[in-house]
This record gives structure tokens, sequence and C-alpha cells, in this order.
């Protein structure tokens, strides 16, 4: 069984200039080959939406760029979560939602690694689900990364990306291409 797949914050929002450089500019078309792949298996899929508190946040509602991108637009009864922290389990009802489908298994792409991405994949081995953390249909920017207090130059955004990747995978996920979890 496919298990759950668990798109994060993959919004026109994270196109702004706001948030840096970024790493893999394939990622949201690796996240939309994995839809079409749970959608051909009639798996659960679930999509999460980030909506920032935070005025001048590209991902603010007031901001008009919170929408979901085009290649993994939701179809018609596909859940779409909206969350105003990191993980996708805070403030939703996905925990209940992959309980009630008895998912055991996950599998989560989207943007951004180091932040949402690995909040929600660190709550879901945590909460016992089998996690599979999917590291090319997943970006991070340099925007956010603050290096200030050690006096060094900042990472660029791969190297974030794997840091966070080299975090996760193991203890909270298996880290794995689109084309192993495809394959």
């Amino acid at each position: 069984m496919l298990g759950a797949l668990i798109l994060i914050d993959i919004q026109e929002g994270f196109d702004d200039p706001f948030w840096g450089t970024r790493n893999n500019l394939d990622a949201e078309s690796n996240a939309g080959r994995l839809l079409t792949h749970w959608r051909a298996h009639s798996a659960p899929v679930f999509h999460i939406q980030h909506l920032s508190t935070t005025a001048g946040s590209p991902l603010n509602p007031d901001g008009g760029l919170v929408a979901l991108k085009s290649m993994v637009s939701p179809r018609e009864g596909e859940p779409v979560l909206t969350k105003h922290v990191n993980s996708a389990f805070i403030g939703t009802n996905l925990e209940k939602r992959l309980r009630k489908l008895d998912v055991v298994d996950v599998t989560i792409c989207g943007l951004t690694t180091p932040h949402c991405v690995s909040t929600t994949t660190r709550m879901a081995a945590n909460l016992g689900f089998k996690v599979r953390l999917v590291h090319d249909a997943c970006a991070a920017f340099t925007g956010n990364a603050d290096s200030s207090w050690r006096n060094e130059t900042p990472p660029n955004a791969a190297q974030i990306h794997e840091a966070a990747l080299d975090q996760l995978h193991g203890e909270f996920a298996q880290v794995l291409s689109t084309d192993q979890v495809l394959g």
C-alpha cells in the first residue's frame, strides 16, 4: 500500500524573491509526478496550505499568493488543510484523518525542507507513522538562514536542504528520490 501523500505548502508565494535563492527547481514537478501516481492508485492525498499571520509575508492571505501551484492543484474531494505554523499536524485534523483511513505510511514532500517539511516529518514520525521523505520534491531557500550568530558566510540553499535531510534520514524518515518512490 502506498499510504498517504502529504504535499506541504507548494504555493505561489514561494516564487517571491523575499525567500532568497533556492535549490532544486524541479521540486514542484517531482511533487506533481508523485501526485499523479497517488491519484492513479486512488491512494489518499492531503494538500497542506500555509496561511501566514505575519504581515508582509508572501504567504499571508493579504498578499494574494497563497494559492497552491497548478502542478499540484487539488481535485474535488482531495482535502486542503490550512495551517498557521510549521507543522501540518498543529491546528489541523490531519492526524485524525490519517487514523480514520488506517494510514500507517506517509510520503511527504513540499516547501520548505528545513521548516514546514522538517517539522511535519518529525511530528509524523513521533506520532508513529512510517515516513518517506522525497528529497527531490522538496526545496530550501537562503532567505531564512541566519548564520550571524557564528559570524560566518551563510550556507547556500543546497547546503541548507541537505543538512535538514541529513538530520531527518534514519531517525525520522527514510529519505528517497521521486524515482525511488515511484519505482
